[in-house]
């Protein structure tokens, strides 16, 4: 199996940044598509960003310009710049990793964007 662990969520103003990290390891045998979903209190899980084997990016329309993500193949590790908050964008986030016909998830990790 596959274990993510994710670490960089927190409690941020309006307008601050954050940085997400999800370490990957475990049965991991080639480079796999990575990224995160959220989920706020209430709503569905929506797509924020994903990024290819091939270092391919999307992006919600929602986070475009402000969220970028990234990955180091060294490491396993995917990570997600957060800039210019907003507090609608306070929710679990959840980082993923989908292989060939699995995908796994982390643990999750709390956003809120408050005054």
């Amino acid at each position: 199996q596959v274990q993510l662990a994710e670490s960089g969520g927190g409690l941020v103003q309006p307008g601050g940044s954050l940085r997400l990290s999800c370490a990957a390891s475990g049965r991991i045998y080639s480079v796999n598509d990575m990224g995160w979903y959220r989920q706020a209190p209430g709503k569905g899980r929506e797509l924020v960003a994903h990024i290819s084997s091939g270092s391919t990016t999307n992006y919600a329309d929602s986070v475009k310009g402000r969220f970028t993500i990234s990955r180091d193949n060294t490491k396993n590790t995917v990570y997600l710049q957060m800039n210019n908050l907003r507090p609608e964008d306070t929710a679990v986030y959840y980082c993923f990793e989908s292989q060939s016909i699995h995908t796994y998830w982390g643990q999750g990790t709390q956003i809120t964007v408050s005054s």
